[in-house]
């Protein structure tokens, strides 16, 4: 493959490491681990002469951190829903009374 003399005036792509590292930590463990193992392949691509492959992984680590970001708050919303849920059927059938509750 040739080397395109335009392409070293340009910059590498955006890796999108630290939205990977963010989503890992605060989202979605799985998903977002791809995202920094593709996020970490972007500048190591661009350096070899692989553009395209800088290219591709950057979109898929993009495409991974906000997997990794949908999935989260979807686990987030789940788990609201499903104690939501919990605590007002303890409330209706009388096994948590409100009234009874410490107060500070």
């Amino acid at each position: 493959m040739e080397e395109n003399p335009t392409n070293q005036q340009q910059t590498p792509p955006n890796n999108h490491l630290a939205l990977a590292i963010i989503t890992t930590i605060l989202c979605c463990l799985p998903a977002g681990i791809v995202s920094i193992v593709y996020s970490t392949q972007v500048n190591s691509k661009w350096q070899a002469s692989d553009y395209e492959g800088a290219q591709r992984a950057s979109k898929n680590a993009k495409t991974w951190w906000i997997v990794a970001a949908v999935a989260g708050l979807v686990a987030i919303i789940a788990s609201f829903a499903i104690y939501g849920v919990a605590i007002f059927s303890m409330i209706e059938s009388g096994e948590l009374e409100l009234e009874n509750l410490p107060r500070n």
